[in-house]
């Protein structure tokens, strides 16, 4: 009991975190503060780093930069949605579904691949992905990336949610803090978790690790933090997106050769906001489940939106067309 107590007083700490981002000032113009979006979350390493190594300061210059972290993609969307963020650090679910109902986003690169890992209570019942007929599973949102991920494969075996009259029963828009209770107290059967939560719930509640994340539909491809801005900012402010995307890659080539100290600045980084840190050993083995990088792989966005389609969480066969501009990073990969 007094573990768990712990681990759910760290998880609810951090996890309210996310609902305490900086205010935004309104409006930007070529001599204002460019406006960085990102969440506290692992996979978004290289926006941590990037912030907490001064890369993003050090290349805007005079410019400079102001940071503001989300509590959920929708938050971030609607940001730059009503011109309140610049460019940042999101999911490619909110993202693709904003450009599908025709909203101005462009994706310049990726973050992070992987990161998703499919878990279940201890004594839940389920092993493998076959048992959770008449079991029930959460997600953080109806349709994310995670939960598109674990119902495609569920699909693939015959079974299906209750959302589309399934005997799998789906519980969405459960924050990672409040699946740490929720499977303490039996209240759900398993969990499509984003890193680092999910390693959370193996570690400190003994959850059974049912798909690692590369086993994971799409797991080693798919995006599951991308950079992304608007085609208004990009076209106003070609410099500025290009300090930025050079920032971006310095904070990748750091994560990627100094994994210590980068999980030590991302730990701070979280004390800072919440006064509480991760056990080291959660943040070391969700490392492992997922790779900082620029590779984007616009296929597997593809393949993630036709899948979404399939699942019914859209309504119109998705073209990604005009939605993936990795030429600046490109260039800036290859000088």
């Amino acid at each position: 009991m007094k573990k768990w107590l712990k681990a759910t007083s760290i998880a609810l700490a951090l996890g309210a975190l996310t609902a305490c981002g900086a205010g935004s000032t309104s409006g930007s113009d070529s001599d204002s503060d460019v406006r960085i979006g990102y969440f506290p979350n692992l996979d978004h390493a290289a926006a941590i780093i990037g912030k907490e190594k001064g890369y993003f300061d050090a290349e805007l210059g005079e410019r400079g930069a102001e940071y503001t972290h989300f509590p959920n993609g929708n938050d971030f969307i609607e940001a730059l949605e009503t011109g309140n963020l610049d460019i940042g650090y999101v999911g490619p679910g909110p993202a693709i579904n904003y450009f599908l109902t025709g909203g101005d986003i462009v994706v310049l690169g990726a973050a992070a691949n992987g990161a998703t890992l499919i878990v279940s209570r201890e004594d839940s019942g389920i092993e493998t992905l076959e048992d959770f007929g008449g079991k029930s599973f959460c997600t953080p949102g109806n349709g994310c990336t995670h939960n598109v991920q674990l119902e495609m494969m569920l699909k693939e075996i015959g079974l299906e949610s209750n959302r589309v009259g399934g005997t799998v029963e789906h519980q969405s828009r459960i924050a990672p803090a409040n699946m740490v209770a929720m499977f303490e107290q039996g209240q759900i059967d398993a969990a499509a978790a984003p890193e680092p939560w999910g390693t959370f719930l193996v570690e400190e509640l003994n959850a059974n690790v049912v798909t690692e994340w590369n086993n994971v539909f799409l797991g080693e491809e798919l995006a599951s933090v991308v950079v992304v801005t608007s085609s208004k900012f990009l076209e106003e402010n070609p410099e500025a997106v290009d300090a930025v995307l050079r920032a971006h890659k310095q904070a990748v080539d750091y994560t990627q050769e100094n994994t210590e100290d980068t999980l030590t600045t991302i730990n701070d980084h979280l004390f800072d906001l919440t006064q509480n840190r991760l056990p080291e050993t959660v943040l070391e083995k969700a490392w492992t489940r997922m790779a900082v990088t620029t590779e984007t792989h616009p296929d597997a966005l593809q393949a993630w939106a036709d899948a979404s389609y399939e699942l019914k969480f859209m309504d119109k066969d998705p073209d990604l067309t005009g939605f993936v501009d990795t030429t600046r990073l490109d260039a800036i990969l290859n000088q």
